[in-house]
C-alpha cells in the first residue's frame, strides 16, 4: 500500500486561529506524526503558511478537513512523498546543504 509520508500544503488562514493551533489541530489527524506550519506573508486580514506534515499513512481528507475546520483555505499542494520510507529531494546543482 502507497502510504502518504510527507504532504507540504500551501494554506491561506486568517489571523485566527494562530498558527500554534492550526498545528495542533491538524497533528491530531489520523497518521500524522508532525508539523511544521511557517508563515511565508502577513497582511491586513490573512496569513500565507507553509504547512509540512510527515506521518506513517497520512490520511489527506483528514488534514484538509482540519485546515477547513480552521477557516483556512489550502491554495495548492506543494510536495507529497509516498512509500515505506521519506525519500528526500536532491541538491539542484550549485545548491549547499
Amino acid at each position: 500500500m502507497n502510504k502518504i509520508r510527507r504532504i507540504v500544503l500551501d494554506v491561506l488562514k486568517p489571523h485566527n486561529p494562530s498558527i500554534v493551533e492550526l498545528s495542533k489541530k491538524v497533528a491530531l489527524c489520523e497518521g500524522v506524526h508532525g508539523v511544521n506550519c511557517t508563515i511565508e506573508e502577513v497582511d491586513q486580514e490573512t496569513e500565507s503558511l507553509h504547512v509540512t506534515v510527515e506521518g506513517d499513512g497520512i490520511d489527506y481528507n483528514k488534514v484538509a478537513e482540519a485546515i477547513r475546520s480552521a477557516g483556512a483555505v489550502i491554495h495548492s499542494i506543494d510536495s507529497v512523498t509516498c512509500g515505506r520510507k521519506l525519500v528526500e529531494e536532491p541538491l539542484k546543482r550549485g545548491q549547499k546543504s
